[in-house]
């Protein structure tokens, strides 16, 4: 039996248990700055593949061209 058959999906009491081991350990005052920082990635995340797919769509390939004509 694999491990992912054990994995169900999330329900309130297991999102609560998490939250309040989160709390344990990082403390009430590191919370929102961890939460910030998450937001922080996913939005940088989220802005590289817009301009990923942008490149991709103008068909540049990344390269940095010499116009110097050497």
């Amino acid at each position: 039996m694999s491990m992912l058959g054990l994995v169900g999906p999330l329900g309130l009491p297991e999102i609560l248990v998490i939250l309040a081991i989160i709390l344990l350990l990082f403390g009430g005052r590191k919370i929102p700055e961890l939460a910030r920082g998450l937001g922080e990635g996913i939005r940088n995340f989220r802005s590289g593949m817009k301009d990923d797919a942008t490149e991709e769509k103008n068909g540049e390939d990344g390269t940095i061209s010499d116009s110097s004509g050497k």
